[in-house]
């Protein structure tokens, strides 16, 4: 799924994740966006990207030679059932389960779901039930 637009204006710029395994972390990435219907990017020899995310390999110019470490990403999803698919996507992509789908504490109509991605990253595909937003988010074309 290549891309030319990318959406913006929430907190965070873009977050970059080191991998020690590029291909496994394509393929795990490529199934949980799949779900999510969030395209993907880049696919070059040493990263890939979606929208805010994007991914190196180890020996990647912009890695510096350093893999980023343990962190915990949350995606968006539009309904439960986006939730329910990331996880499976996820599971049947090598992913290992951290929290099967299911409402969490946190606030009322939290939806969730967690997984460990190929490089022990806590992944999270999270719907924070019915809400109205402004906007989906902020478009930006090249």
């Amino acid at each position: 799924m290549e891309t030319q637009e990318i959406h913006r204006g929430r907190l965070i710029d873009h977050v970059q994740l080191v991998v020690r395994d590029l291909a496994a972390s394509q393929t795990f990435y490529t199934a949980v966006l799949q779900a999510l219907q969030v395209p993907m990017g880049g696919a070059e020899a040493d990263y890939f990207w979606a929208d805010e995310l994007f991914v190196t390999g180890l020996d990647s110019a912009a890695a510096t030679g350093h893999l980023t470490g343990r962190h915990h990403l949350a995606f968006q999803a539009e309904n439960r059932a986006m939730v329910d698919a990331f996880h499976a996507a996820a599971l049947a992509a090598g992913g290992k389960d951290n929290g099967a789908p299911g409402e969490r504490s946190y606030h009322p109509g939290y939806y969730a779901a967690f997984v460990i991605d190929p490089d022990g990253n806590n992944i999270e595909a999270v719907y924070h039930g019915e809400a109205k937003r402004s906007a989906r988010s902020v478009t930006v074309t090249f």
